[in-house]
């Protein structure tokens, strides 16, 4: 999603089908296999954003938005009554692991699709296709083949999938000559666990504590999106304060995590003593959270209609306190760093992004950011109530790993700003709605909000007895993951961790 521009032509001219009209807050239609193929085809060439693309049982959803005004999305559905569907993949590559990913859970094929390796199933489920019209056997595990690398002196490097420290499972084969990587690949979907699968026939609210799961660092986020899908839906609209209060809690979390990350890439760097730093302010924000609302990660806390939890009077005038002190101390960390020219040295001009690829891959957060991409949820396409707050969207050009901290420098300022401006703007009332007026009709609903990471993305098809028919939550590392392996490609392999932390991407939120 990017700024709007209205001197382009429709990217959506002639993409037509029939509406389903249980869908909000944008158009769902479903299309035919012709239709299907001319938005694959606007995808390669930049008139359109992928979104997202899932499937169910018999069917596949594509949401895509106009490239130069990321208001405008649409949601594009085609059934598949024969278990296939013309590639998407074949001309945008953003879509490749995507449709890996479906033809794992639901067993339906991309024609054409220049990659048919399996990418969640790793033959340890027990069944092939969980979620598709005919469950079959177990995928039979076999050695996964790696894309070959040819030239001469050329070593591999395997990297996990278990890794030192408290972090999650991801394998990623280096190709090197000497210490230049010539190819990364990554193999994830060692932490699948069905999460879509739980969500079918859950309740909301057992499907809103599911889905908050999806990342565990953006419970906040995830929580955010699966309610205002939900809302949506049912056309049932939260208090003004639970309003307020879900961006009070969607601002403490960002400000958490861009005060880790900003630590950790310099820990990868070798000047361990900012991440000291940076993770005592991380320590005092979580503090805030628990004692504001709870639970050090605010999980649980947004609800479907609302807030599970109110903020006392006393609690806001701590939060002021201590982010004064934050920013006042962080200050100094940021000229420490602008500073210390050795460890520059390791940032600057390394693992860069180019902006045309960030844009073809619709790259959000502070991946995109960094390379050139003017995007952000909360403008475009925007929700309540960062329409009535001040704040900036840093965007860089040089897409290293020095620029894609700086973002996350600005956006912790910014954060500090908004929760002033949320504090002081909170307005008085219940934090909960009781049912919308569609509350017992099936409908269906999508949402996107912004994480610390960038877009997620949420769509539900809700039952007229209250129960998730289906759900699909998409992490904004699906496009990021990719990217890495482009950014760290003629980098020496010593700078693979501090590429990696940079792009700091979510192996759970990808592993759905």
């Amino acid at each position: 999603m990017t700024a709007p521009d209205a001197s382009s032509p429709d990217p959506f001219d002639h993409l037509n089908g029939r509406i389903v009209s249980e869908h909000r807050p944008w158009p769902r239609m479903e299309v035919q296999a012709d239709i299907w193929a001319e938005a694959a085809e606007r995808l390669r060439q930049g008139a359109l954003s992928l979104l997202g693309l899932w499937g169910e049982a018999r069917a596949v959803h594509m949401a895509v938005a106009d490239a130069g005004d990321g208001n405008r999305i649409r949601v594009l559905s085609l059934p598949c009554p024969e278990g296939h569907y013309p590639s998407v993949g074949r001309a945008h590559p953003p879509a490749i692991r995507l449709e890996r990913a479906i033809a794992d859970q639901f067993a339906l094929v991309a024609v054409g699709l220049p990659d048919t390796r399996p990418w969640l199933d790793h033959g340890k489920w027990g069944v092939h296709a969980p979620l598709g019209a005919r469950q079959n056997g177990a995928r039979p595990a076999k050695v996964y083949e790696f894309l070959p690398v040819e030239g001469e002196n050329i070593h591999q490097l395997p990297v996990g999938p278990v890794h030192a420290g408290i972090i999650e499972p991801g394998h990623f084969r280096i190709s090197a000559d000497g210490e230049v990587v010539v190819r990364l690949e990554e193999r994830l979907g060692y932490t699948h666990k069905g999460v879509e699968s739980l969500l079918q026939g859950a309740d909301l609210m057992r499907a809103a504590r599911l889905a908050c799961r999806g990342s565990g660092d953006s419970t906040v986020a995830y929580g955010l999106a699966f309610a205002h899908a939900v809302e949506s839906a049912r056309a049932w609209f939260p208090p003004p304060r639970a309003i307020w209060l879900r961006a009070l809690m969607a601002e403490l979390e960002r400000l958490a995590n861009h005060l880790g990350d900003v630590g950790a890439i310099c820990n990868d760097g070798g000047f361990a003593i900012m991440l000291a730093h940076c993770s005592a302010l991380r320590e005092q924000v979580l503090r805030e959270a628990a004692a504001c609302f709870g639970h050090r990660l605010m999980m649980d806390r947004i609800v479907p209609g609302g807030v599970a939890a109110d903020i006392a009077p006393p609690a806001a005038a701590r939060v002021a306190a201590t982010l004064a002190d934050i920013r006042r101390r962080f200050q100094r960390l940021v000229e420490l760093y602008d500073t210390t020219a050795s460890l520059q040295d390791r940032t600057v001009g390394t693992g860069v992004l180019r902006p045309a690829l960030a844009a073809q891959f619709a790259a959000g957060g502070f991946v995109g950011r960094a390379s050139g991409r003017r995007c952000d949820a909360r403008r475009w396409p925007g929700y309540a109530p960062y329409d009535e707050l001040e704040f900036e969207i840093p965007v860089l050009q040089e897409g290293d790993v020095n620029a894609r901290l700086w973002i996350r420098v600005r956006e912790v300022e910014q954060s500090i700003g908004l929760i002033g401006q949320i504090l002081a703007k909170l307005p008085e009332g219940p934090i909960r709605a009781e049912n919308g007026s569609r509350a017992h009709a099936v409908s269906e609903g999508m949402a996107i909000v912004e994480g610390f990471r960038g877009d997620i993305l949420a769509w539900v098809r809700i039952g007229a007895t209250g129960h998730i028919e289906r759900c699909h939550l998409r992490d904004p590392s699906w496009f990021q993951w990719p990217l890495l392996e482009a950014a760290i490609e003629g980098n020496i392999v010593a700078d693979f961790p501090i590429c990696n932390k940079s792009f700091n991407c979510s192996y759970s939120g990808h592993d759905l």
